[in-house]
């Protein structure tokens, strides 16, 4: 798939931004505010002046009111650093999904460049893939792009195994944003599943937001009679009657699945939004994340 947006639709973008729920520190001056106390634009509190101090920030009118003198203290505006797990295992495989899943990627990086944020794209499958930062400022989108439509969908997931490894490398506190199906076998094997994961990244310190990519081919199998299904990540192979019956269980454990990762994600103050690959590209962004507070 060619990544390429045009040019109305870009400067859409440029008029979002990415919302972290948290204020962290960055490293360079941007449009973000941090903890920090410095020279920024937006006015935080007062602390008693000490000499030394620059009088060009002493509060005049306190004084008249107080008859003290109170330095004015800001918060800095710093970049946001920015992570993006894409899902890269074989369940993302399907074209619509895996077009979607980068698609979303991209325009996120393009909001993020564009207000000079810090950009860091992680592939991830059962383990960390190569990561690739693009550099600051929106013209760095290309390499974006050439970035994305290298990747391709194989190998199994173990989202709690690559979450893992991201947290064992030392990282400046950000926003994690993790792009994937959630379709994980600890899905099956209990039940925390994918949510694993997710608890670390939190646990960490770092702000975390679930992108849940959905296709039609995920929520129900559309078939019936004897199917034969094939697990694209193990290979594993069953033979199935597939009754009206056993279809409208499927399509209820897929609604689970979605439910819970979403109960999940507000209980741990994780953001959420789900896109499903049938909707159109540009409402999944403009609108749904906007609705899940996650751009602005």
């Amino acid at each position: 798939m060619a990544l390429r947006f045009e040019n109305d639709f870009l400067k859409k973008l440029e008029y979002l931004h990415v919302v972290s729920k948290r204020a962290l520190a960055g490293q360079n001056r941007a449009d973000r505010l941090s903890p920090k106390r410095g020279r920024g634009l937006e006015f935080a509190d007062h602390r008693p002046y000490a000499p030394g101090d620059d009088y060009r920030h002493i509060d005049w009118k306190a004084y008249q009111r107080l008859n003290r003198l109170l330095l004015r203290l800001f918060d800095e505006e710093r970049d946001l650093s920015i992570y993006l797990m894409l899902d890269v295992s074989r369940s993302m495989a399907d074209s619509p999904k895996f077009d979607m899943a980068r698609r979303i990627a991209a325009a996120l990086c393009y909001v993020g460049l564009a207000h000079l944020d810090r950009l860091t794209i992680i592939p991830f499958g059962n383990n960390l893939g190569r990561e690739s930062s693009p550099g600051r400022g929106k013209g760095r989108i290309f390499r974006v792009f050439d970035a994305l439509e290298q990747l391709e969908a194989a190998g199994p997931t173990d989202l709690r195994a690559a979450c893992k490894a991201f947290a064992s490398r030392p990282r400046q506190l950000g926003l994690v944003v993790l792009i994937s199906d959630f379709l994980d076998p600890g899905v099956a094997a209990d039940a925390a599943g994918p949510q694993a994961g997710l608890k670390i990244l939190r646990t960490i310190g770092h702000d975390v937001f679930a992108v849940h990519v959905t296709s039609e081919r995920d929520r129900d199998p559309g078939v019936f009679g004897t199917v034969r299904f094939v697990d694209v990540e193990t290979g594993e192979v069953r033979e199935i009657e597939v009754t009206p019956r056993l279809a409208a269980a499927y399509v209820q454990a897929a609604a689970t699945h979605a439910e819970t990762l979403q109960h999940f994600c507000g209980r741990y103050d994780i953001g959420y939004v789900r896109a499903d690959a049938e909707r159109p590209f540009e409402e999944v962004i403009l609108r749904t994340f906007r609705q899940g507070r996650f751009l602005a």
